[in-house]
């Protein structure tokens, strides 16, 4: 072999090693599936030095994406909707469960004990075609892929399965609590929408959503009586109610899987200044997830309604709130909630 072959063979084998670390490192930090994927595709595009690359993922009877992910010279997007697969190389892949190359063109299925999806890579038909050893990079990338895939599927299976579980407790609780303090499902999505606009991350807002189905747990033992009270409450009935997140902490605690909801529940009724309760926090003191949910919460107390307070109209909640940013509430928490209304009061509906 001449020297500069060997120069060539080292210099391939070099990327591919440097390719399996990025991807190695791609799939160790991604913990939502449809980032994973766009994510992929991105850097496989790269690695390949392809103008396109698409990663789909399949139903069960394989004629169907459930998931795709596109990269292309101008854009960079996701299908979530259920496609049927037509295109020959995509069929021919799925079939075979063997990887196709042609030019510039390169498809790889992805299995896992069957095929679950695939990979498509394609050049510029000005570039140079791709080579076996091309292939065997990206068959090794699919591979890492496919675990990461595999991974990321049974952990969505498996959040289904709990807030299933979640929802069914909360449905429980709420027969014993009055329905002046049971929340609609419009305010999870409310919380959620926040929270997607503060960029929050999937593990962050998945902590989130547990936290607000359960926040209010503790008031299950709280009596009705209290609860509904149309009038100021007393300060011993204050009392009673101040305890209600320990409580409620007290309570989920032994689940493990609800540990990284528990601050959140703990401290939803603190405030920015530190005159909150139960703790006093301030600032960055207080969870990121508490500080969207005390906006909320407020928010909706103020144009749902309570017992105690005549509902108000959503441009009047949002006057008062931003009135309060800076004292009661994070002004960043406020901004996002101002920004959500600019984009569709819809988000705000309660009712």
């Amino acid at each position: 072999m001449s020297t500069k072959n060997s120069s060539t063979l080292t210099r391939k084998y070099k990327t591919a090693f440097s390719a399996m670390h990025t991807v190695y490192r791609l799939i160790n930090s991604t913990f939502d599936l449809k980032n994973l994927i766009l994510r992929l595709s991105r850097l496989t595009a790269q690695i390949m030095d392809a103008e396109y690359c698409s990663v789909s993922l399949l139903n069960p009877n394989k004629r169907y994406s459930n998931l795709r992910a596109f990269i292309t010279p101008k854009r960079k997007y996701i299908v979530e909707k259920k496609s049927l697969i037509k295109n020959r190389m995509e069929l021919k892949i799925i079939r075979s469960g063997n990887s196709v190359r042609n030019g510039t063109i390169m498809g790889i299925p992805l299995i896992s004990e069957d095929v679950i999806g695939f990979l498509i890579v394609k050049r510029n038909s000005k570039k140079m075609p791709f080579e076996s050893f091309d292939q065997e990079m990206l068959i090794n990338i699919c591979t890492q892929a496919v675990m990461a895939v595999r991974n990321l599927q049974l952990y969505d299976e498996q959040q289904k399965i709990i807030l299933g579980s979640i929802k069914s407790l909360v449905t429980l609780m709420d027969i014993g609590t009055s329905r002046s303090y049971t929340h609609t499902t419009k305010f999870l999505r409310m919380v959620l929408t926040i929270a997607r606009e503060m960029n929050l991350n999937e593990r962050q807002t998945c902590s989130l959503e547990y936290a607000t189905l359960l926040h209010d747990a503790g008031k299950i033992d709280i009596p009705v009586e209290i609860l509904a009270k149309p009038s100021k409450l007393t300060c011993q009935e204050f009392d009673i109610i101040k305890h209600h997140p320990l409580k409620g902490v007290k309570i989920i605690k032994h689940l493990q899987v609800l540990r990284p909801a528990l601050p959140i529940i703990m401290y939803h009724h603190e405030k920015y200044d530190g005159t909150g309760y139960p703790s006093g926090l301030r600032k960055r003191q207080i969870p990121i997830g508490a500080r969207i949910m005390a906006v909320a919460d407020a928010f909706e107390a103020m144009v749902y309604g309570r017992a105690y307070k005549e509902r108000i109209s959503i441009n009047r909640a949002l006057k008062e709130i931003q009135n309060n940013s800076g004292t009661q509430f994070d002004p960043k928490v406020v901004d996002a909630l101002m920004r959500v209304a600019k984009k569709s009061k819809k988000y705000l509906q309660l009712k």
